[in-house]
């Protein structure tokens, strides 16, 4: 298992864990996300590729809408 850190909080994923594997474990595919890793953004479709590495900060943002 590897730690990293989601939102602030420590998180334990599986080694070779991808973007898109957290989200569905974190209950949050299908919604409207994005996501940061490092502080750097990772585009929706990357998310299956980006394999998370030991100590990565994954940031999740929620869109909400106003006006």
């Amino acid at each position: 298992m590897l730690e990293i850190i989601v939102n602030g909080k420590p998180w334990s994923v599986p080694e070779e864990q991808s973007l898109q594997e957290l989200v569905a474990e974190l209950g949050l595919a299908g919604q409207g996300i994005a996501l940061a890793v490092n502080r750097e953004v990772v585009p929706r479709p990357q998310w299956p590729q980006r394999r998370l590495a030991a100590r990565d900060k994954v940031d999740i943002v929620r869109a909400i809408g106003g006006g």
